[in-house]
């Protein structure tokens, strides 16, 4: 059990300081001090850290059955993870106000929607890793993996309204046209009519490009993580 806390305490660290380090009085403070530079810096450096300590932790971790799941559960995973991998591509290869930094970029004419893949959501690359955590939180029903997975899914999940309440504070009026063009949620900008499809602004290169990592990730899973991913191999 000695490992299995360590675990613990490692994803407590890495989710539990990405909100204290980034909650406003901590962050401001925090600035003051190092500067806008030094507290990136400093802030990589403990999240850097918390995860190397995760993926140790996780690998010296027992194994302790907590449920069984479904046999078709272990399909859910081929399924979910392109999805998961599209968003994760289309979310860090598009500029947008709710990645890391942008609440410093130039803002577009407000009159303007934002494009491509922030029509779905305005946060595409939380939503591909809460799907990726979701997808093996399904079919891992150890202690260690549902922790791990879990405590992603949280950060992910929380992460967003955290997001949106600090760049509603940071960018003031900029921020208003952003929440009213786009949505947390996806799709229910577009389906509310806020919004209209952007195929133009994904481009046809996102969804190959999501295609190629998904195969790389598929092809190397057993060797890099040893489980294969297919149905009925395992989690």
């Amino acid at each position: 059990m000695i490992e299995l806390n360590q675990l613990i305490l490692a994803v407590l660290t890495f989710v539990g300081g990405h909100f204290l380090l980034s909650s406003g009085a901590m962050r401001a403070s925090l600035i003051e001090r190092l500067g806008a530079g030094g507290f990136r810096i400093a802030y990589s450096a403990v999240a850097g850290a918390a995860l190397v300590w995760i993926v140790l932790a996780y690998r010296n971790a027992p194994y302790i059955e907590v449920w069984s799941p479904p046999v078709f559960f272990y399909h859910l995973p081929l399924v979910i993870m392109p999805v998961a991998v599209f968003l994760v591509v289309a979310g860090v290869t598009t500029r947008s106000a709710t990645a890391v930094g942008g609440d410093q970029l130039d803002q577009p004419d407000p009159s303007v929607p934002n494009s491509g893949i922030l029509r779905v959501t305005r946060h595409p690359f939380l939503w591909g890793v809460a799907l990726w955590s979701l997808s093996h939180l399904l079919v891992n029903g150890d202690a260690a993996a549902i922790i791990l997975m879990l405590g992603i899914l949280i950060l992910c999940l929380g992460g967003m309204a955290h997001i949106d309440a600090r760049r509603a504070a940071s960018m003031g009026p900029a921020w208003g046209p952003i929440q009213m063009t786009t949505s947390a949620v996806p799709f229910a900008a577009l389906m509310s009519g806020r919004t209209s499809m952007d195929w133009a602004g994904i481009g046809w290169w996102r969804p190959l490009l999501a295609l190629a990592v998904f195969f790389a990730l598929f092809l190397s899973h057993g060797w890099v993580i040893g489980v294969s991913p297919l149905p009925m191999a395992g989690g």
